[in-house]
């Protein structure tokens, strides 16, 4: 499957500054640029960049959408405490991190036309192997309590001993200030006429007191419209976290059936893929946030 953004791989270019700060090109004309070929808009920081969509809809892909969940609308959860925007539009998002591979792939839909919504940027963000999320590694390692929920929060606590991230289900935190340059495993796409986005990723680690999750926002012009998380198959994350490198982390105590924020609509449909695997799943949201 081949992704409209590949070229600009590892550019920073700032989800905010698209979406927000286009100077005088303005939404409208991001939105244009998106939908159509070889589109570009000029930034407010004066960069040229192309916003595509991120994938193309395969037969396969959408059989597995069609069995992946429903237009019912789609929860929301807390953004924990380790969400910023990491200055990153791409759909390969490894960086340097080992793991099993995985491709993630979301589909947008409007909760009342129950239809594919396009334009739609869906930002994904996890920790890696070890359980430490980029710009916050400190904070998700233990080693400091900056940034971090209190020590009492839902939650649990990561590999370090600190506060977990994630919070209870309908909590609310602040956007992070980065305590760090890293940002592996975080990245933005706009969603293709078909309303999907596809990620490059790898199966994403743990930390005690939270189940194995990959974290979700979706933007409508300039409304956060979901923020939600995504879970797996406890048969599927105990077969990938027997190899390494995630054998090397060892006392995992929080799985689907008594984490405080899993719900079985938050499950992605996964199937083998080659060397890793595949994992789809429908976002029906609220995008004129009018509470249907």
């Amino acid at each position: 499957m081949r992704h409209g953004l590949d070229h600009h791989e590892g550019q920073r270019v700032s989800r905010r500054r698209l979406i927000a700060g286009v100077g005088s090109i303005g939404l409208a004309g991001l939105l244009a640029a998106c939908g159509r070929d070889n589109g570009t808009v000029t930034t407010s920081t004066g960069e040229t960049v192309s916003p595509q969509a991120s994938a193309s809809t395969s037969a396969d892909l959408a059989a597995l959408f069609g069995s992946a969940n429903t237009c019912t609308l789609t929860s929301s959860t807390t953004q924990g405490p380790y969400y910023f925007d990491a200055d990153k539009i791409r759909s390969d998002i490894r960086e340097d991190r080992a793991g099993t591979r995985l491709r993630v792939a979301i589909r947008v839909q409007d909760s009342e036309q129950c239809g594919p919504l396009a334009n739609a940027v869906v930002e994904i963000w996890h920790c890696d192997a070890d359980g430490l999320y980029s710009g916050a590694e400190a904070q998700s390692s233990g080693a400091s309590g900056g940034g971090s929920p209190p020590s009492g929060a839902p939650g649990g606590n990561p590999p370090g001993g600190g506060a977990a991230p994630g919070g209870g289900a309908g909590g609310s935190a602040a956007d992070l200030t980065p305590t760090d340059d890293k940002r592996y495993l975080r990245g933005a796409q706009v969603t293709n006429s078909d309303g999907i986005v596809e990620f490059t990723t790898i199966w994403p680690g743990w930390y005690r007191g939270r189940t194995t999750h990959i974290h979700a926002m979706v933007h409508v012009a300039n409304d956060r419209v979901l923020t939600t998380q995504m879970m797996f198959d406890e048969a599927l994350n105990s077969t990938v976290y027997a190899a390494a490198p995630y054998s090397a982390h060892t006392g995992r105590d929080t799985f689907n059936d008594n984490d405080n924020i899993y719900a079985e609509t938050m499950l992605m449909k996964v199937v083998e893929d080659g060397d890793g695997h595949l994992s789809v799943i429908n976002f029906s949201v609220d995008a004129d946030q009018d509470g249907t």
